[in-house]
């Protein structure tokens, strides 16, 4: 009974997690678009910026209400109907007074944000977020009730409504309007540019919520006032760490135009946002990572040896990461035409990124330990403590240093909030990392990479031979040291 029931949670786990980063890819497939087909890295810039509040906002509009729907669902599962309703209703309230804030008072948010001349960006993100929140409580209804392939099939449609959507307004339209303008000017506006972003946005987010209103309905609406009270009491803590973690990662983005106003500081965010997406690799990589290789080493040491497990997980962890790092950094001449080439100015702060977010992957995986002891305290903490950093790190870089300034703030961030919680979970659940190991393999990757920005001839196949011969040389390591081909799948066959 209990391996049906693993091979249950692993094929439910992999649909989630493939569809996951699935889409997290086709997402980031249309930055390129975006850098390529917008007038402006400034365009591009207010792209990055209010896509930064949204993150922000659906956090705090969800406010830790799915998780609350979890707990209190499989409390009582025979009560999990009133639970999903009122936690249904209670966030679908608060999305609606949020969009009806958003519509009255589109000129003064756009006016605060700098944006006076485009208020409807205002009025269709405000709709955009709230009806995400409110969708987020379905969406965690389809994973209680076990639909997994439902629940990646809605994910989808809206994935692909909004790449469709982007190349129909962003490329179909304008050839339209130079071959047949007749079919189209009747409702397309050649001149409107980036603002299709947002209408692909809500278009494809409305028929996804139409999608989901079976689900909606699936339970007799009714709302219990100390249910909800109970729930909020267990899930606005968690609203508190959510908020300050994704505070980390977009809140650079959000304060940017603030430190440089005005179409000079668009355009540098707009670069920052388009090589940021480049390194947004690194993060696909490693969620991949964690879907796949996680399960098999804690599968090998069962319970009893799990100190050991946790241990070679974030080693490996690691090492795949700095594979990554190594990759994108000596390749960078390729994966630069990803974005059009007036942000190849910005490529500079990409290695920055890239190690920032291994930081990030790292800092998640220490996390274990205050989960395990109950003390998620410090989670919130430690997410407090790099928000400050990002603030200051920012107000003092980026006046002076633009996004640069920007990425190594974040990186500061990272870099001491992983520290300080490796330092605490030591204190409190011990675990004997490999640190030779993790420390050898970061010098070496280190090295390579300083190696290779002494590599520039004349001639850029040349240059790419050089730096595949770096690449081949820490591969050569990873294979004698920790990787023997014997011990990978399907070449094991053919090697002894």
């Amino acid at each position: 009974m209990a391996e049906k029931q693993m091979k249950k949670l692993a094929k439910e786990t992999a649909i989630y997690g493939v569809s996951s980063i699935l889409g997290k890819f086709l997402n980031w497939l249309l930055v390129p678009l975006y850098t390529y087909v917008l007038e402006s890295s400034a365009d591009y810039g207010i792209v990055t910026n209010l896509y930064s509040w949204t993150a922000l906002l659906l956090v705090i509009l969800t406010y830790g209400m799915e998780t609350g729907f979890f707990r209190f669902a499989n409390k009582n599962k025979e009560n999990a109907g009133e639970v999903y309703s009122t936690t249904l209703i209670s966030v679908g309230t608060t999305a609606f007074i949020f969009a009806a804030f958003c519509v009255l008072f589109s000129q003064q948010i756009a006016n605060a944000l700098g944006y006076n001349e485009y208020p409807e960006y205002i009025t269709m993100l405000g709709i955009v977020v709230a009806i995400d929140a409110f969708a987020s409580i379905p969406f965690a209804y389809l994973r209680f009730i076990n639909r997994p392939i439902k629940f990646a099939t809605i994910k989808f449609l809206y994935i692909v409504l909004n790449i469709v959507f982007n190349l129909f307004f962003l490329v179909g339209c304008p050839w339209l309007m130079e071959h047949s303008p007749s079919t189209i000017d009747w409702f397309y506006n050649p001149h409107y540019g980036v603002g299709y972003v947002f209408v692909s946005n809500i278009l494809s987010t409305m028929i996804q919520t139409l999608a989901l209103i079976p689900y909606i309905f699936a339970a007799k609406l009714k709302f219990n006032h100390q249910l909800l009270r109970k729930i909020l009491q267990y899930s606005l803590p968690l609203l508190v760490l959510g908020v300050a973690g994704i505070m980390n990662q977009t809140l650079d983005k959000i304060l940017y135009p603030f430190l440089k106003p005005g179409v000079e500081g668009a355009a540098e965010l707009g670069i920052y946002g388009a090589t940021s997406k480049i390194a947004m690799v690194m993060l696909m990589f490693t969620q991949a990572f964690r879907y796949a290789y996680e399960p098999f080493i804690f599968a090998q040491h069962k319970d009893k040896n799990n100190l050991l497990a946790y241990a070679d997980a974030m080693k490996f962890f690691i090492i795949f990461s700095l594979l990554i790092f190594l990759g994108m950094t000596l390749y960078m001449d390729i994966f630069k035409y990803i974005i059009q080439r007036d942000y190849w100015v910005g490529l500079n702060v990409v290695p920055i990124v890239l190690m920032s977010f291994i930081f990030q992957g790292i800092f998640f995986n220490l996390s274990l330990w205050y989960k395990l002891t109950d003390k998620t305290m410090y989670g919130a903490w430690f997410s407090i403590l790099g928000t400050i950093i990002i603030v200051v790190g920012n107000v003092l870089l980026v006046p002076r240093f633009g996004y640069t300034g920007a990425a190594w703030a974040a990186f500061a961030c990272y870099f001491v909030i992983m520290l300080v919680s490796y330092y605490f979970g030591q204190k409190y659940m011990p675990i004997k990392y490999d640190l030779k190991t993790i420390g050898f393999y970061t010098l070496v990757t280190i090295i390579l990479y300083v190696i290779s920005l002494f590599i520039d001839t004349p001639y850029p196949i040349v240059n790419i031979a050089l730096k595949t011969a770096l690449m081949i040389a820490f591969l050569a390591l990873l294979v004698k040291r920790d990787f023997p081909l014997k011990n990978i799948p399907i070449l094991n066959r053919y090697i002894k």
